[in-house]
């Protein structure tokens, strides 16, 4: 399977649907829907509009789904009355788009003014049964938005309106004032934890080193591989899993926005996050899908002998066979990615010590034509496994992010922001939402298998090859074939002869 194929890749719409649970608040507006998707593939769908209309204060409801509105309304609609609580898809839909149009700093900041002088939070006369009513309601908004979106209070802008904002609802109430507190001490322990996860990013990049050939020198009785450290396929496959959803975990869904921002036009040419890193646990979780492929492809091709290869070919083909099982689709993708590079591909000698019916198999189960199909049928399969599971190994569901980055981007590319009006096109944020939310549902499981340190240690700190040592590699194992080969591999040889 060629890495290029998934370059052909056209948006589908069939995940299931997760509709969140409501709150026991009702609205005089028409109910915002569960994430209906109503954007077509081809963009915008214009004809939407050629039925009647209805109109709340900037807002458009088509068959009382919220359709488009302009950026004000949508604010005002996200912010509590006395009598109105927004809908728990319209917090999570809003939440995640409004960082196209606006910092979260920003949005603070208007939820703040709207909460405190719309709600008369200053007015020493207020009356204090309003206030009742009003404020446990701006306290679970505010807990839904740091709970879900923990990485924007990382700016000391929204955490200050956070704080101020806060310090309003509780004073004289000593119930507000614990909620609060309890609220801000669950997102220092958030933000606490993201910054240790990030340090030990940081420092497991610094001891990895690229395996130069200096490594084939070595007696290979010193030589560490994979073998050396696992040879059980299902501990392996479990391992990787630890380390799947581990970084899964980290991931704030605003990242598969941010990843994408461009200039809004209609926003005088500003991105809301340029000084920003926009998805730096995104980024981390893809160099990681790079590395285990690295990983794999450098671990066939440092053995010398041609058995030894075959016998690190086949464990990688029960390795990958087992996270196919267990839902760990991420792993079973690098996997074969690895299995696939030039450098191992060309090792025919290898190869055919091999058998191979087993990886022929999952090459179908993962192969790009028509979509992903086969790849999309099985998520499919898991993700209603994880919905009926009684157990947490049954819940795990790990999407080739690869694919689902890419799922995202088409969406984004393919319907507007904004419609010619200067609305926000909420029909396209309705189905990112219902992408993005089923991902968070798979990020929040945790892993049922017992962590194994050693080998842990080795899946993220082994050094691997580069492109270049792997090609060295292979043809030192297996001489070249043709005169492209031999020119590539005395270009390479030279090349490793000047570095030394």
């Amino acid at each position: 399977m060629s890495g290029e194929s998934s370059c052909t890749l056209i948006l589908r719409r069939n995940s299931p649907e997760l509709v969140f649970s409501r709150e026991g608040f009702k609205d005089t507006m028409p109910q915002t829907p569960p994430f209906p998707g109503m954007c077509g593939s081809s963009g915008y769908n214009k004809n939407l509009y050629q039925t009647k209309e209805e109109d709340y204060g900037g807002l458009y409801y088509h068959d009382s789904n919220l359709a488009s509105g302009s950026l004000e309304a949508l604010i005002q609609h996200l912010v509590p009355t006395v009598t109105y609580y927004p809908d728990r898809t319209y917090i999570f839909t809003f939440l995640l788009s409004s960082r196209l149009f606006l910092h979260p700093s920003e949005l603070m900041s208007k939820v703040r003014h709207l909460c405190v002088d719309h709600q008369r939070l200053s007015d020493p006369q207020a009356d204090k049964v309003r206030i009742k009513k009003i404020a446990p309601k701006i306290l679970q908004l505010l807990t839904e938005w740091t709970e879900t979106f923990p990485y924007d209070f990382r700016d000391e802008r929204v955490m200050r309106s956070l704080k101020e904002l806060t310090n309003r609802l509780s004073t004289g109430d000593e119930l507000y004032r614990k909620t609060a507190q309890q609220m801000t001490q669950a997102l220092i322990r958030k933000l606490a934890a993201l910054s240790q996860y990030e340090e030990a990013l940081v420092k497991i990049s610094s001891t990895v080193t690229d395996r130069l050939m200096v490594l084939k020198n070595k007696p290979q009785s010193i030589q560490r591989d994979i073998l050396t450290i696992c040879s059980d396929p299902f501990t392996l496959a479990q391992q990787l899993t630890h380390i799947e959803l581990e970084r899964l975990s980290y991931i704030g869904p605003e990242e598969f926005v941010q990843a994408f921002v461009q200039k809004d036009h209609l926003d005088n040419e500003k991105t809301c996050f340029s000084n920003q890193k926009k998805a730096s646990n995104l980024e981390a979780y893809v160099d990681w899908f790079n590395r285990l492929s690295y990983l794999v492809a450098s671990e066939i091709c440092i053995p010398v002998k041609k058995k030894h290869r075959a016998r690190v070919i086949e464990f990688f083909i029960d390795v990958a066979r087992e996270c196919f099982n267990i839902g760990n689709f991420n792993s079973l993708m690098a996997i074969i990615s690895g299995m696939n590079m030039s450098p191992v591909s060309r090792l025919k000698k290898t190869w055919g010590k091999v058998k191979t019916a087993k990886f022929d198999i999952l090459e179908h189960q993962m192969d790009p034509s028509s979509n992903f199909y086969n790849y999309r049928t099985a998520l499919r399969g898991a993700t209603q496994r994880s919905i009926t599971a009684h157990s947490s190994r049954e819940k795990i569901v790990i999407p080739f992010f690869s694919l689902l980055i890419k799922d995202i981007y088409f969406l984004n590319e393919g319907c507007a922001n904004r419609l010619p009006n200067g609305h926000v096109n909420f029909e396209k944020f309705w189905e990112l939402a219902k992408q993005v939310s089923e991902f968070m549902t798979w990020k929040k499981v945790e892993c049922p298998f017992e962590r194994d340190r050693k080998i842990l240690q080795y899946l993220l700190t082994a050094p691997v090859f580069t492109e270049d040592a792997l090609y060295l590699a292979s043809y030192e194992s297996e001489g070249p074939e043709n005169n492209m080969e031999k020119d590539r591999w005395k270009s390479l040889r030279s090349s490793l002869l000047n570095r030394t």
